[in-house]
This record gives C-alpha cells, structure tokens and sequence, in this order.
C-alpha cells in the first residue's frame, strides 16, 4: 500500500519561509505594516475556509445557521461564523465515537494526543503533519526570541503520556532551538527530589512547565541544599496574573517569561525579551476577544474570551473560532520591539469556571494574584463552593500556610481582592496536594464545585 510519509506531506523550506525563526522573525515582523499582515492572514484564512467546507464537523456546524460557502469572502467575514467550543468537539465525540468527527485524515500521518482533562472528559486532538511542525515552530520560535540559545539546557515539566503537552514541547526544542532538551515530566513521572538533582547534575538553565509545579521545586531545591550547584537563569511558564517576582526570587533571580496556548491551538502568544505584554502570533494566529455574555466583540482593552482561529492548520485538523473560554485584554499602548503584533496582557481566568456569589464574578485563578506576594503563605490553595438549604452559595478558601499567617488578615485580604466575603482556612504547606492534585496534573486542581449544578 502506497501513502506518504510524515516528511513527505509538507515542504519544511516552504515552511521556514512562510514562518521564520530567530532573526529573520524579528527582521520580517518590525518592518511589516498593519495592512500587510492583515494580506497575509486574510490568503491564508481563504485557503483554511476551503479545507473547513470540507470537515464534516463544519458543514453541520455552519450549516446550521444557514450559512453557505460564498457568504464568507475573506477574513474580514470571520463574524458571520458561529463561534464553538470544547462542548461542542465533545458532543461531536459522543455521536461519532471515539474521535469526532472534527478531523479530515484520510492517508495522512497522524500525530494524536489527547487534552490533559482539567475541564473534563479528556479530548482527542489530532494533528497533521503541517499542522504539527508549525505548532512546534511557534514554541521554538518564541522561546528563541525569549533569549533561549544553542548553550542553554532546559528540563521539561510538561506532562506526557496521552497529554500533547510535554510531547509538542520536546519536538519544539529539539526540531528549532538547538538546545539540549530534558523531558522530566511531572512529579509523578519523576519525583520532584530527581527533578532538582537533574538540574544540578546537567546545569540546567531553563526549565519550562506550569509555573505552579515549578514554585514547588523551588522550596524542594532549598531543603536539598542544592543551589550552589543549580544555575537556572530563564524559567519559561504561565505565569497567569501573578507577580513574576516571587517566582523568581524563589529560584535565586532568573527570569520568569509568560505565554499562553491550549492544547488545539498550540501556541497563542507570548512575551518578547522586554517582558511586557504577550505578541499574539498573528501571521498564524487569528484572536478575537469576544464579550463573556453577549458575544460580541469587545472594545479595545476590554476584557473577553479568547477566540482563536489557527490560520496555519489547513490539513487535517482545522480550528476556525474557537472559543478557549480564556479570558484576557488587549494591551493598547505601544511596545518597545517594534513588532507588528498586538499584544494581550495574560491569562486572567476561565469564563466557564468562573463562580458567581451574590451578584459578583469570582475567578479562583485570582485569588493566585491576591496572596503571591506574602512570604507567610506558600502560594498553594484550592476553593470549594458549597450551596445551603436556602439556596445560598458560599465559597471557601484553604491556603498553605508556613506559620504566623492570620486567617481573619487572611480574610480580609481576598474580601478586598475579589469584593465579596468567603470563608479562609489555613494549614500547613502540602496539606492541599490531595484536593489540587499538584504532583500529578499538569495545572492544579484550583475549584471544586460542591454544589452538585
């Protein structure tokens, strides 16, 4: 039987050309117009609506709300388009089992992983060559333009197993940047002790991950006496809407760069050498920032959800409005790169995990932001919401405390962070790993939902 190989499926000169990296990606993005990257995105999203007519999980989709192929022209039509998210590719899963009916494969090689399940039931992905190499090119090329070099040797605490996390990161490193590549994986893969001993054992000089298992690290290196043979000068994580500086103040002054990416897009921005603000990249990202309650699209620097259109996955897998239930804005002012790109300002929480008590919106990710700073508390926490007899919901709140923290401070402290009264317990560091699950999931367990809804 005769199909092609992996290699075989996409032109990886072509692919460097229309992507760069290192240099010619800052050459090419400084000295670009508004207008030309809007061309750009606009052929590209052109051919992908052509290659989405063809996906089953579209026709029935756009077809639903009585849209034809000729209404869309261009990208400047992209709002005629319903937007959907990961109920809807999980509804697709349950009617055509196991995978959906989202993908186009035929003969093609296909890399498939699925999502880590932090929302759910985990979902398929599944990716195209082309798809996948552009996915790894955007890491690459970003954590290049961070400062990560040929001489840096950067451990991996990405999950791996079924997860794309952990596997997409290791093809980045190794497929565009040079650098010598460490897959520890979590602290269930390798134990947290081995995952600091490899860092002094190899020099580590980077380490990626979720900044949350990242901290504990930190304090483990610390009981193991181990920074005077630990050099770490990049971390490279998702730093949400907490303050860097106690991140890298717990790793003895490197440096704490922040990006953001779901597990069907790859990734969506990312910060610049300067740190401020993240570029989304938009010679293969389209992002749109629509209002959690109507949909519709917010002004600039309003907040809203992220809604990505992947402008570069034309092959099996097309992604056109996705709606990541992530919440963000738009930065407004100018950058000091030059770059052609808008920035956005970070993951500020979840619109689908977001608990309304009395009237006010509370993101548990907020709560991370409110206690970085206190060196009394080790930044772990977890938030159950509970509901009475009434009907009343009430939202309580157990952090990690390393001794002398008052609970009613405490208290009062989240009441002026997210405006509104919750219970505070405290107790002692590593007492929240069972409810968080810190040791075994890629991003902790930070809301349970004990109402039962």
């Amino acid at each position: 039987m005769s199909f092609p190989t992996y290699f075989e499926c996409f032109d990886p000169k072509e692919m460097l050309d229309q992507y760069p990296v290192g240099d010619e990606f800052v050459r090419r993005y400084t000295n670009m117009s508004r207008d030309e990257l809007f061309a750009i995105q606009d052929k590209q999203f052109r051919k992908l609506m052509k290659r989405g007519w063809e996906i089953p999980f579209y026709q029935r989709l756009w077809g639903n709300q009585g849209i034809e192929a000729g209404d869309i022209k261009g990208l400047a039509d992209i709002t005629k388009l319903p937007v959907y998210d990961k109920s809807d590719l999980m509804a697709s899963v349950n009617d055509y089992p196991p995978y959906g009916d989202f993908d186009g494969r035929g003969d093609t090689p296909v890399v498939f992983h699925t999502t880590s399940g932090t929302t759910g039931r985990p979902q398929p992905l599944m990716f195209g060559p082309k798809g996948r190499e552009i996915t790894n090119l955007l890491i690459g090329r970003m954590y290049r333009w961070m400062g990560l070099d040929r001489d840096d040797v950067v451990q991996s605490v990405y999950g791996h197993g079924m997860i794309n996390g952990g596997h997409y990161i290791r093809e980045a490193v190794t497929h565009y940047t040079n650098s010598l590549f460490l897959s520890a994986g979590t602290g269930i893969e390798t134990r947290s002790i081995n995952q600091v001993n490899l860092m002094a054992d190899f020099n580590v000089s980077c380490m990626v991950g979720f900044v949350d298992y990242i901290r504990k690290l930190a304090e483990v290196a610390e009981a193991e006496n181990l920074f005077e043979r630990i050099n770490l000068k990049m971390i490279i994580g998702h730093l949400g809407t907490e303050d860097r500086a106690s991140t890298e103040a717990a790793w003895h002054g490197a440096k704490a760069y922040d990006w953001y990416g779901v597990g069907d897009t790859g990734t969506i921005a990312g910060e610049g050498p300067e740190r401020d603000g993240m570029y989304v990249w938009e010679d293969a990202q389209y992002l749109e920032l629509l209002d959690v309650d109507t949909g519709e699209p917010v002004a600039p620097g309003g907040t809203g959800d992220m809604v990505v259109t992947c402008l570069f996955k034309d092959d099996i897998a097309p992604c056109i409005r996705f709606n990541t239930h992530d919440i963000t804005e738009e930065r407004t002012d100018a950058n000091a790169t030059g770059m052609v790109f808008k920035r956005i300002t970070g993951f500020k929480g979840r619109s689908d995990n977001m608990v309304k008590l009395r009237g006010i919106n509370i993101f548990p990710h907020a709560i991370g932001a409110i206690i970085e700073g206190r060196g009394d508390l080790t930044g772990e926490y977890v938030c159950r919401v509970t509901r009475d007899a009434s009907g009343r919901d009430s939202m309580h709140v157990t952090l990690e405390s390393r001794g002398a923290s008052e609970q009613s401070e405490i208290a009062e402290l989240l009441r002026k962070g997210i405006g509104i009264e919750v219970d505070v317990a405290l107790v002692g560091p590593g007492e929240t790993a069972d409810d968080t699950q810190i040791d075994t999931r890629q991003k902790p367990i930070r809301l349970i939902d004990a109402r039962g809804l």
